[in-house]
């Protein structure tokens, strides 16, 4: 019988990136998006006639009562949340919402439908925030440094509670920072490698950054898709840190992009206090051993393969665009 997942947040990067993995299983994929007069459906497009779409919010546990009873889902992947780290700042009430009470209506409401239903959710590594050991595993103490990773504490606990409450199969992915040429201008990765790109072409002249030497776990997001499906499908619910084990900081980044183009970030990168946390996470690197082991899981794409991958779509978007004459204006932070 063919299996049936529900993925919320499907037009986001690890959403599109795990519905096409799903496809590839044979699924049949039912994407929840937010109704609205403008939905941004980019990064789905090349699969939107082999997807379901249905409308349904994180803040409305009706619609999501009703999604399941209709779809009857064997597998719910809950990617949705407000993601961005400083946004949350800027609306720590709105991220408690979707990034935390959110998880407990979706956890709720499979508990209503069909608690049969096996349930992924999205943590975090920014949970770890100041972290107590490096690296971090399963078992390393949270200190969450921003609304953000708060929430996805609460989301993580919770998931925890309702697998050991009600017998479900609820697991949480402690997943470290992963990218892709899909991740929004907004972050530290895309906003280096489409700057770099835009300073090649001759379309910016410098790049205004926060921290440089704040230290990350990056890895490709196609990687880290591929372990959430393998956390569903095993006999046992537990959850799992998912990392390359690999740090890098702000300023490794920078070199790596600009260096690709045979640029040296040192002549365009200033350092503006806007971009600077109000309470900074310095380094976060991942101990996935127990992925490793138990899930068979593996990163496949290294750092340098990755930035290098986001810099040439990043080149190739632009060059499009310059070539139709729709090139955006520099922005706020470019």
């Amino acid at each position: 019988m063919t299996k049936k997942a529900l993925i919320t947040g499907v037009t986001g990067q690890d959403g599109s990136y795990l519905a096409e993995f799903l496809l590839e299983k044979g699924y049949e994929v039912v994407g929840m998006i937010r109704r609205g007069s403008m939905p941004n459906f980019q990064r789905i497009q090349h699969i939107l006639d082999r997807i379901t779409l249905v409308n349904g919010d994180l803040l409305d546990q009706v619609s999501l009562i009703e999604i399941l009873r209709e779809h009857r889902p064997q597998e719910v992947y809950n990617l949705a949340a407000q993601s961005f780290v400083p946004t949350s700042w800027a609306q720590p009430v709105l991220t408690a919402e979707f990034t935390a009470v959110g998880v407990t209506r979706v956890l709720d409401a499979i508990r209503m439908v069909d608690p049969s239903i096996r349930f992924y959710q999205a943590s975090s590594s920014e949970m770890f925030g100041k972290v107590q050991e490096v690296p971090q595993n399963e078992k390393t103490p949270f200190y969450p440094r921003s609304p953000y990773g708060v929430a996805k504490v609460y989301g993580h606990w919770i998931t925890v509670n309702y697998r050991e409450s009600y017998g479900m199969f609820a697991v949480s992915g402690i997943l470290f920072n992963h990218e892709s040429p899909r991740r929004g201008l907004e972050f530290v990765t895309r906003k280096v490698t489409h700057n770099a790109a835009r300073i090649k072409l001759g379309l910016a002249d410098k790049l205004p950054m926060g921290n440089l030497e704040a230290k990350r776990d990056w890895g490709f997001a196609g990687d880290y898709v591929r372990a959430m499906w393998l956390m569903l499908q095993q006999d046992h619910p537990e959850d799992y840190v998912v990392a390359t084990g690999v740090q890098h900081s702000v300023r490794d980044l920078l070199e790596c992009a600009f260096s690709y183009l045979g640029l040296d970030y040192r002549d365009y990168v200033v350092v503006d206090p806007r971009f600077l946390r109000p309470a900074d996470v310095f380094e976060l690197v991942g101990d996935a051993s127990k992925a490793r082991r138990q899930l068979g899981w593996k990163p496949e794409v290294t750092f340098e393969e990755l930035i290098h991958m986001m810099v040439d779509h990043d080149m190739e978007e632009l060059k499009r665009q310059m070539a139709s004459g729709t090139v955006p204006p520099v922005g706020g932070w470019q």
